[in-house]
């Protein structure tokens, strides 16, 4: 090996160390910092929840009374006389997600959930892995009535930060939470600010409303009773920068018992173009963990 080759070896060498040790050492501060920015959207979080009421225990006569019957099906089998309403629930997920704008790009990503539920909110905390040793985090939340959406690269270097109460983004949001209330099925009991409508025996249209928003649902069920699949006529969608109102849709599936309530482990979530469905989210349940109100 001569002497000006064995030099730029050397060199090559001496950048890629560089660059694996810069890489790691924002990886590290990145991993710090969003640590504690989600544990202060916990906070902002569990200090928006209202004061629960009496006599919070699922009971089927009193509390099926007058819904429709697919409705009625399915929380007598998510749910058994006495079970006690989901305060809060922490949950760990894996899965992959598609970044591809027009080509279908699936990356892995790992994320934990908070949700709770006397006034609804969640803080979805993901890492994404867009590279070899690099990682997009992700904070998609809906907190006091306020709809975020913040990915930032190693969790430092911002690449949106987007924030509204009572728009597009907190309606999406909300619908975010109603549609993966079958992971805390008490929500889904009738009450000031849930109001089911029949559709048919297998479908039953859901309102929520937080505040000054609201928004709709249709949940299809199964033939175990179980939720099956949910539709929002119109969500925004991100197209060249732009939200676009788009029909969306997802599946449930893999039910287990988790804290005597039947629970979906598994699923999948879309948007219905005029093309056809384009999945863009697959997981899975690995962990969960409930508070309850006593």
């Amino acid at each position: 090996m001569n002497r000006l080759l064995l030099q730029g070896l050397v060199v090559l060498v001496g950048t890629v160390v560089v660059g694996v040790v810069a890489v790691a050492g924002l990886s590290r501060i990145g991993a710090t910092r969003w640590a504690e920015a989600t544990a202060a959207l916990h906070r902002q979080l569990d200090a928006a929840q209202a004061a629960p009421a009496a006599g919070r225990q699922f009971n089927a006569a009193r509390d099926l009374d007058g819904l429709p019957p697919p409705v009625q099906r399915y929380l007598r089998a998510a749910l058994t006389d006495g079970q006690r309403r989901v305060s809060s629930m922490d949950m760990a997920q894996t899965g992959t997600m598609d970044f591809g704008e027009r080509t279908p790009r699936w990356l892995p990503f790992h994320a934990t959930e908070r949700a709770t539920t006397d006034r609804p909110g969640f803080v979805w905390d993901a890492a994404v892995r867009m590279l070899p040793g690099v990682v997009v985090r992700v904070h998609d939340a809906y907190v006091a009535g306020e709809g975020r959406l913040h990915p930032a690269v190693f969790g430092l270097f911002s690449l949106a930060d987007a924030r509204d109460t009572g728009g597009a983004l907190a309606q999406g949001e909300l619908l975010h939470f109603l549609a993966e209330a079958p992971w805390y099925p008490t929500a889904l009991l009738p009450g000031p600010n849930l109001r089911w409508e029949p559709v048919d025996d297998r479908s039953a249209r859901v309102t929520l409303r937080d505040g000054a928003t609201a928004v709709t649902m249709t949940f299809r069920f199964g033939d175990d009773g179980m939720v099956e699949s949910m539709r929002a006529e119109a969500r925004g969608r991100l197209v060249d920068g732009r939200s676009v109102p788009t029909v969306w849709e997802g599946r449930w599936t893999e039910y287990g018992v988790r804290d005597g309530m039947r629970v979906p482990l598994a699923g999948e979530v879309a948007w219905r173009l005029p093309e056809g469905l384009k999945p863009y989210w697959r997981g899975r349940v690995t962990r969960l963990d409930y508070t309850f109100e006593d």
